[in-house]
C-alpha cells in the first residue's frame, strides 16, 4: 500500500485541500522529504524537473510558517525566474489557508510588493535581484526569517545568482532551516550545501536526465528557409509545443511567421512586460495557444505539464543547454517529441553534443523518418496501387497530395521530390483545441508536480558550517 499525505505528518485540511485538487498521494521526492522537513531537519534533494519538488518543500513550508509582523516575513524561497516565483506562489496558495503568500521579482513597479510586505506577509517567494532592490529600500528585513528554501539551485547557478543567494542567505536567522532542492547536487550546488546547510539529510530521486531518455529525438538537416515550414509541421503534428530561438528579435520573428501559417503561436522573452509573460504563458497553459516561441532565460523554470514536443529552431549554446530545454517535455513519465533543426553548417557541432548528452539517433532530412520505415512499405502498398490507378485516370498527373502525417508523429509518407530535399509536406489544418490530441507517444497524465518516479535513497551528510547558517 502507497504512502499517504497523512501518514507523512500532513495535517487533514490540507490533505482535502490537495485532494480537492485532485493529488491523491504523494510522489516520490515528496514522500521522501516531507517528514524530514517538517521535523526541521536541513533536506538537500535531488530530483528532475516535473517531479514534485514544490509541493515537497512547499507543504512543510506552509505547516511550519509562523505568523509575521510588518515587513519581518518568517519563510523565504529563492527562485531563479519570475515565471517559476509566481507558479510556486501559486501552488502554494491551493492549500495554504490564511498564510500569507508574497511573490517578488523585477519587471513590475515596486508599489504593489511594498505595499504587501508593509502589511505583513508570512512568506515570501522571490527572485534574488528583486529581493536584494526591496532590502536596500529597507522594505523588508530577513533577520526572523527561519525557514529558506533555495528551488532550482542549479539553475540560480547556471544564471549568476548564486553570489546574491549567499548575500540574501547572510541576513536571515543563524537557527534557520535550510531546503535546497536541484537536479544535479554537484559543482555550486555542493559548495552552496557545505557553506549553509547543516548536516542535511540527503535525497535522491529518480535518474539525472529521465526527461531527456523518455523523449523520442530527432534531428533534422534542413535548409534555412524550410525550417519555418518544418517547425509549423512538427507543432501541428504533436499539439501544444515549445520552440526555442537564440534572439528575443528571432523569437517576435517566428511567431509572426508561424502565425502567418496558421499556427497560433506567442513568444515570450525578457523583452516583453512582466504582465504580457504572464498572459502569454496562462494561454498555453490553457491551450489557447499552441506554440511557444521563447528565448533560453525565459524558459527558465517555466513548469508547463502535457508539453507535446520541443523544437530547436536554434541551436542551444551547449549540451547542458540541450537538455534543460529538452526538458521541457517528456515530464512526469509521459512521453514527448524534440525535434532539432540543424542547419548543413551545424551538423558538425550537433554531433560533438550528442556525443556529450548520449543520444544516438541520426541526422535525417524530414522525409528520410518516414521513407525509411518498412511499415510504410508494408502497409501502403494496397493504397499504392489504389493511388496509382487512380493517377492513370486523372487529368493531372501530378495532381495528387503530399502524404499525411501518421498518428504517431512521423513525416508524410508520400515520396515527392520535395520531401528528398528535405521539405515538410503539406500543412495540417492547426488543432484549435489546444492540441492535446496526437501526442508523439499517446499517453498523457492528468496529475499535477509530476510522476515522482524511481527509488529515494537516504543519507545523511555531515561537515556544514554552522557559523554560516
Amino acid at each position: 500500500m502507497s504512502t499517504t499525505f497523512a501518514q507523512l505528518g500532513v495535517p487533514k485540511p490540507i490533505c482535502d485541500a490537495l485532494a480537492r485538487n485532485g493529488i491523491q498521494a504523494p510522489f516520490a521526492i515528496q514522500a521522501a522529504t516531507i517528514s524530514d522537513s517538517l521535523a526541521g531537519r536541513d533536506v538537500c534533494g535531488r530530483a528532475p524537473t516535473g517531479s514534485g519538488k514544490t509541493l515537497a518543500f512547499g507543504i512543510p513550508l506552509v505547516i511550519n510558517t509562523d505568523r509575521a509582523k510588518p515587513k519581518r516575513p518568517r519563510s523565504l524561497v529563492l527562485a531563479p525566474t519570475r515565471e517559476l516565483a509566481d507558479q510556486i506562489a501559486d501552488e502554494l496558495r491551493t492549500f495554504a489557508g490564511d498564510v500569507r503568500i508574497t511573490v517578488v521579482y523585477g519587471g513590475v513597479g515596486y508599489g504593489k510588493q511594498e505595499s504587501q510586505l508593509k502589511r505583513g506577509t508570512d512568506i515570501v517567494v522571490a527572485c534574488p535581484g528583486r529581493l536584494e532592490d526591496l532590502l536596500e529600500r529597507r522594505s523588508l528585513e530577513l533577520t526572523d526569517v527561519d525557514s529558506v528554501v533555495v528551488d532550482e539551485a542549479d539553475r540560480l547557478a547556471d544564471m549568476g545568482f548564486l553570489p546574491a543567494v549567499r548575500r540574501i542567505l547572510n541576513k536571515t536567522s543563524h537557527k534557520r532551516q535550510t531546503v535546497l532542492f536541484s537536479a544535479t547536487l554537484d559543482g555550486d550546488v555542493a559548495k552552496l550545501t557545505r557553506d549553509y546547510q547543516n548536516n542535511p539529510v540527503t535525497h535522491e530521486v529518480g535518474d539525472t536526465t529521465p526527461d531527456i531518455t523518455a523523449a523520442e529525438h530527432r534531428f533534422w538537416k534542413v535548409e534555412r528557409p524550410d525550417r519555418i515550414d518544418a517547425t509549423a509541421h512538427v507543432i501541428n503534428d504533436s499539439g501544444q509545443a515549445i520552440v526555442f530561438c537564440r534572439t528575443r528579435h528571432g523569437s517576435d520573428r517566428l511567431a509572426r511567421q508561424l502565425t502567418q501559417r496558421g499556427v497560433s503561436a506567442a513568444a515570450i522573452h525578457g523583452g516583453h512586460q512582466q504582465n504580457r509573460r504572464t498572459r502569454t504563458l496562462g494561454q498555453f497553459t490553457e491551450g489557447r495557444i499552441q506554440a511557444l516561441i521563447a528565448t533560453d532565460v525565459a524558459a527558465r523554470g517555466i513548469h508547463v505539464d502535457d508539453v507535446a514536443a520541443v523544437v530547436h529552431y536554434d541551436p542551444p549554446a551547449d549540451h547542458k543547454t540541450y537538455i534543460h530545454r529538452s526538458g521541457r517535455t517528456a515530464r512526469a513519465g509521459r512521453g514527448g517529441l524534440v525535434v532539432s533543426m540543424i542547419l548543413p553548417e551545424q551538423v558538425a557541432d550537433t554531433k560533438k553534443m550528442k556525443a556529450k548528452v548520449g543520444i544516438d539517433a541520426p541526422i535525417t532530412v524530414p522525409g528520410e523518418i518516414a521513407e525509411s520505415t518498412s511499415t510504410h512499405e508494408h502497409t501502403n502498398s494496397a493504397a499504392a496501387q489504389s493511388d496509382q490507378e487512380q493517377a492513370r485516370s486523372s487529368r493531372k498527373p501530378n495532381g495528387g497530395n503530399a502524404g499525411r502525417s501518421n498518428s504517431n508523429g512521423n513525416r508524410p509518407t508520400a515520396k515527392t521530390s520535395s520531401h528528398r530535399r528535405g521539405k515538410p509536406g503539406a500543412k495540417k489544418r492547426p488543432n484549435r483545441a489546444g492540441g492535446k490530441s496526437g501526442s508523439p507517444n499517446g499517453n498523457r497524465g492528468n496529475s499535477r508536480g509530476g510522476a515522482g518516479s524511481g527509488q529515494a535513497r537516504s543519507r545523511s551528510r555531515s561537515g556544514g558550517r554552522g557559523s554560516n547558517r
